[in-house]
C-alpha cells in the first residue's frame, strides 16, 4: 500500500489531533487536519489566566518531545506555556502545515455499503483493516471561516479528535420558576467566560459573583473573581459535594503516582477487562492495601488543607477520585483567600435562580445568594459533542455509548461497527497528553498494516469488558470514560496490539514501583 495515495482527515487540532497527525505523518501519510479555531491547542487556548497543568510536567509530555529547559522544571506549567509546547511540537514534526484553521467540520457522513450490510460485518470495515475493500469513504461538510457556504471533502479515513471539555456545555436543568430566566443579572457557563479573555475581568470587577461548581475549572474561576474584587465583593462558591483537590504531587514524600499509578497498585484494582479469576482474587486479597494506602492519603492532605475546617471534605475516597479522574490542584493559595473573605462557600443539595441571586436547598430554611453574576462551572458533554457530527442517526446512537455501556469503542478508539474510522482522547485520563499518544501510535500503525483488527464479535467482548470496568471504577454522572487505574493495563493492550513488548522498565523493582510515563513507551515509533 502506498499510504500518499490514501486520504486521511483529522477532526481538531488539539493534543490528540496534533498526535494523530505526527505519528500518521511518521507513516508516509499526508492527513489534513480541520480545525475551527483559529489556532491549535484545543481547550488549552480557551482558559483562564491562571489556569495550570493537573499533572506534573515530567508525566505531561510527548515520549519524544521533551518540555524546553525554562518551563522543565516546573511542576505545574501555566496554560500559556502548554499551547506553545503544543505548538513548538506541531513545528517541530511537520504538524502545522497539515493543518487548515478556521474550518469547522459540520457534519461527516459514510459513504459505502449500505448500514444494514455494514451492522452484518463480521469483521470491522469488512476485512479488519483500515480502509477496509477500498470502496467505502467518509463525507465532511466543511463551514470555511469568512463563509456561510459550505464544502464537501471525501477522505478514505476519519480520526476524530473532538476532546470532551469544551464545546457542548453542560448546563443544569432548573426547577419551574427557579430557572435563569427569573434572574435580572448575567448567567453563563465557564466555557463562555473563559473564552472571554480580557472582556472576563470587566465583566466581573466590582460585582457580586456566584460559581456554580466543585471542579477545577469551579476552582479557577472563583480564585480568579476573588483576585479581581478581593473582601470587598467576595466571590460565593455552591456546591454539592466538593472533590478532592490537593496543593502538591506528594503524601507523605512518595508521589501519588507511586501510590495509586504504578503497576502494583493497578494490581490491587480488581475486575480489569481480560484479567481472569486468579488475578481477580488475588485484587480482592490486596484491595484491604488499597484501602489503607487511600486513607493515608487523605488524612495527610486533611492535616494540610484546611478542608475540614471549612466544611470541604469530600464525600468520596482518595482511590475513587484517582480512578475517576476527578483528583484536581488547587489554585494557589485558595484557602488563604477563603480565611481572608475573598472567597464565600456554600455546601447545597440543590441551586436555584432568583431575580437577584440564587436560592439554596428545598426545605422552608432556603438560604439566598445575592448575585450580579452566576457561573455555572458544571461541566461539559463530550458525548453530545461526539455524537453530533455524524449525519447517521444509527452512528450517533452507537457511538459514546450510554449509562449500560460507557466506553463503547474498541482499545478506547474505534467502535467495532462504524467503519474506517477512529477516536483519539474520548476517554479521560490525569496524563492525558501520553496516553492519546499512545492512541494515536496504535491509529498510525492500524492505518500502516501493522496489524489487523480481530472479528466484530471478539471486539464487542472487549469493549463489554471494558465498559463493566469503567461502571465500576470509572465513570461519573454519565460522565465520559476514566481508565486512570488502569491506564498500564490499558496500554499493555497497545502494545501488543503493535508488536512491542509491553514492560519497558529495566529491573523488577522499576517495573512493579515506579508508574509508568512518557519515556517508558519513546521506543515505539
Amino acid at each position: 500500500m502506498d499510504p500518499t495515495t490514501k486520504r486521511v482527515a483529522i477532526v481538531g487540532a488539539g493534543v490528540s489531533g496534533l498526535a494523530a497527525c505526527k505519528h500518521a505523518l511518521a507513516k508516509g501519510f499526508r492527513p489534513v487536519v480541520f480545525e475551527a479555531d483559529e489556532g491549535l491547542g484545543g481547550v488549552w487556548r480557551h482558559t483562564l489566566a491562571s489556569t495550570r497543568l493537573q499533572t506534573p510536567a515530567p508525566s505531561y509530555r510527548f515520549s519524544d518531545f521533551p518540555w524546553p529547559p525554562g518551563v522543565s522544571t516546573e511542576v505545574f506549567p501555566r496554560h500559556d506555556q502548554v499551547v506553545e509546547y503544543l505548538a513548538a511540537y506541531a513545528r517541530r514534526f511537520g504538524v502545522l502545515e497539515c493543518v487548515r484553521f478556521g474550518s469547522k467540520v459540520l457534519r461527516a457522513e459514510y459513504a459505502g455499503a449500505p448500514e444494514e450490510q455494514v451492522a452484518a460485518w463480521e469483521r470491522w470495515a469488512g476485512n479488519g483493516e483500515a480502509f477496509g475493500d477500498g470502496t467505502g469513504e467518509w463525507l465532511l461538510t466543511v463551514q470555511h471561516r469568512g463563509s456561510e457556504a459550505t464544502q464537501i471533502y471525501r477522505f478514505d479515513f476519519l480520526i476524530l479528535c473532538l476532546g470532551m471539555f469544551s464545546g457542548v456545555a453542560n448546563t443544569p436543568t432548573f426547577p419551574p420558576n427557579r430557572g435563569p430566566e427569573v434572574f435580572r443579572g448575567q448567567v453563563l457557563h465557564s466555557m463562555d467566560y473563559s473564552r472571554m479573555a480580557a472582556a472576563a475581568a470587566e465583566l466581573i470587577r466590582g460585582k457580586r459573583v456566584a460559581v456554580v461548581g466543585s471542579g477545577k475549572s469551579a476552582y479557577d474561576t472563583v480564585a480568579e473573581c476573588a483576585d479581581a474584587n478581593g473582601a470587598r465583593f467576595p466571590c460565593t462558591m455552591v456546591c454539592r459535594s466538593p472533590g478532592w483537590m490537593v496543593n502538591g504531587g506528594f503524601v507523605w514524600g512518595v508521589s501519588i503516582g507511586r501510590l495509586f499509578m504504578s503497576r502494583l497498585a493497578e494490581l490491587m484494582v480488581p475486575h480489569k477487562p481480560g484479567e481472569g479469576l486468579a488475578l481477580t482474587t488475588l485484587a480482592m486479597l490486596l484491595s484491604p492495601l488499597r484501602w489503607l494506602i487511600s486513607k493515608l492519603t487523605e488524612a495527610y492532605f486533611k492535616a494540610h488543607i484546611p478542608m475540614r475546617k471549612h466544611g470541604m471534605v469530600p464525600d468520596w475516597s482518595f482511590a475513587w477520585t484517582v480512578s475517576t479522574c476527578r483528583l484536581g490542584v488547587l489554585p494557589d493559595r485558595f484557602y488563604d483567600r477563603v480565611a481572608e473573605g475573598s472567597v464565600v462557600i456554600k455546601r447545597a443539595r440543590s441551586v436555584g435562580f432568583c431575580a437577584d441571586g440564587l436560592v439554596l436547598g428545598e426545605d422552608d430554611a432556603r438560604e439566598r445568594v445575592e448575585a450580579d453574576v452566576v457561573v455555572l462551572a458544571t461541566g461539559f458533554r463530550g458525548a453530545d459533542k461526539l455524537r453530533g457530527i455524524f449525519a447517521s442517526p444509527r452512528f450517533r446512537e452507537m457511538v459514546a455509548g450510554g449509562p449500560d455501556n460507557p466506553a463503547p469503542l474498541y482499545r478506547q478508539c474505534v467502535h467495532p461497527r462504524i467503519p474506517q474510522m477512529a477516536v483519539i482522547g474520548y476517554s479521560d485520563n490525569p496524563s492525558s497528553i501520553y496516553v492519546y499518544e499512545m492512541m494515536a501510535k496504535w491509529v498510525a500503525h492500524l492505518l500502516d498494516g501493522a496489524f489487523r483488527l480481530p472479528g466484530v464479535a471478539r471486539m464487542e467482548r472487549s469493549v463489554a469488558e471494558w465498559g463493566e470496568y469503567v461502571k465500576r471504577h470509572g465513570v461519573v454522572d454519565g460522565e465520559g470514560p476514566c481508565i486512570s487505574a488502569a491506564n498500564t493495563w490499558y496500554n499493555d493492550e497497545l502494545c501488543r496490539d503493535m508488536g512491542y513488548n509491553p514492560r519497558r522498565k529495566k529491573g523488577i523493582l522499576a517495573e512493579w514501583l515506579q508508574p509508568y510515563g512518557p519515556a517508558d513507551y519513546a521506543g515505539i515509533r
